[in-house]
């Protein structure tokens, strides 16, 4: 038996992403396999270019598929530029990555992967869950091929970021996050209650890019934006480490304490996107409703400082 997580991203890239990304492509607990784009933060032509700057910067060798557009019924909407910036990294402008997304759909290639690794692979998602609804409308016995779906999003008891109500990621589909939840497969919900509690600040971002000037100093400039932001939305001095804990709780979930609930999302009204109780004969979620925070920050830290 191995001890390396067969992993997959879904990702929206987006400065946590790059903070997440690196960190999978640091962690020697982890098998990255490949990336999926989707929109979110950026538009998904944006999220692909990001996530290939991403793997060709870590000098990772892996595929990105990329994914869905719009959302699953509701209408499109503009991405979180105020937030991440204009191109997703903060202040660093476009670059063109010398390769290319792979001839395959982020749906297809996911069904694909958890097909190959059936019982193995875990996916984790950091933006909406379009891509992954897909895959399980596509693929009847995707939900059960793949071993575990760890994903960034939702909130318990927290309440939203983007509403009173909802979380970002679901928010910005909420008909897939639904298909999601309902499906059937693994699922482990790193929401709001935990990741707003572990909060990296400049100095962190500074000792990182001592450590690591390369990728650590890519990573301490597009913190800028992102820190600002952070600040005029009356955060304290620091960003919430969203989609890194949802990678690091692919391998250390015993750093979090989850409880068991049936978890559906609200798709319409006032408080469309919100992750609530449902009734008991839906499948549990294990919803993160605790977190050792000074523990998985210091292992965030300590893993990004040997990514160069």
């Amino acid at each position: 038996m191995s001890d390396t997580t067969k992993l997959i991203i879904d990702t929206d890239p987006g400065v946590d992403d790059a903070m997440a990304i690196f960190y999978a492509a640091a962690a020697p607990d982890i098998e990255l396999l490949g990336l999926t784009s989707i929109f979110g933060n950026v538009t998904v032509e944006m999220a692909t270019r990001n996530a290939l700057r991403l793997v060709e910067a870590a000098g990772l060798d892996i595929p990105v598929a990329a994914g869905a557009n719009t959302p699953m019924a509701l209408p499109p909407y503009t991405p979180s530029f105020h937030v991440h910036g204009d191109e997703g990294f903060g202040d660093i402008p476009a670059e063109t990555p010398k390769g290319a997304a792979i001839d395959e759909s982020a749906a297809d290639f996911l069904c694909r992967m958890a097909r190959e690794h059936k019982g193995e692979l875990v996916l984790c998602p950091i933006g909406p869950l379009t891509n992954v609804a897909m895959a399980i409308q596509q693929d009847p016995e995707f939900a059960q091929n793949v071993k575990r779906i760890v994903l960034m999003g939702g909130s318990y008891r927290e309440g939203g970021n983007i509403t009173p109500y909802a979380e970002a990621n679901i928010y910005h589909d909420p008909h897939a996050a639904e298909v999601v939840f309902a499906s059937g497969a693994r699922i482990e919900m790193v929401g709001l209650d935990v990741t707003h509690r572990i909060t990296c600040k400049p100095d962190d971002f500074e000792a990182i890019a001592q450590a690591s000037p390369r990728l650590g100093g890519m990573l301490q400039d597009m913190s800028h934006f992102y820190l600002k932001f952070y600040a005029t939305v009356g955060k304290l001095d620091g960003c919430s480490l969203h989609d890194p804990a949802a990678v690091i709780a692919c391998t250390h979930p015993h750093l979090f304490t989850a409880e068991d609930v049936a978890i559906e999302v609200t798709c319409e009204g006032e408080e469309i996107g919100a992750t609530v109780q449902s009734a008991p004969d839906r499948g549990v979620t294990s919803v993160y409703t605790a977190v050792e925070a000074a523990a998985v920050k210091d292992l965030f830290l300590q893993r990004l400082t040997v990514l160069d």
